[in-house]
């Protein structure tokens, strides 16, 4: 299995919406792949606690697949490519790891 870890920094303001209002979108998005991407085991979005540090990132989406060629699949895939577009609008900073498990 493959964990698949990716943190995002937001915007204040970005694409006419509030840094919150984006953080619901983008995890709205991200969640929703599940359902048009077979390969996806898993896929969580877990927003910064508000009261945690304003230095964290915002956002951190945690995925697992059964192989890394199935995330590549995930990552070449239509639907993930139309939500990337949105995130990279709205993020000034990411992060990302991967690792078997």
């Amino acid at each position: 299995m493959v964990k698949h870890l990716v943190f995002f920094q937001l915007a204040e303001e970005a694409e006419g919406n509030a840094k919150a209002e984006n953080i619901l979108l983008v995890k709205e998005k991200l969640e929703a792949l599940k359902a048009v991407i077979p390969v996806i085991r898993k896929i969580v979005v877990f927003p910064n606690h508000p009261r945690a540090s304003s230095e964290n990132y915002d956002i951190v989406l945690d995925s697992e697949f059964d192989s890394l060629e199935d995330l590549k699949i995930y990552a070449e895939h239509p639907e993930h490519l139309k939500v990337g577009e949105f995130i990279a609008k709205v993020r000034i900073g990411r992060a990302a790891i991967d690792y078997e498990f």
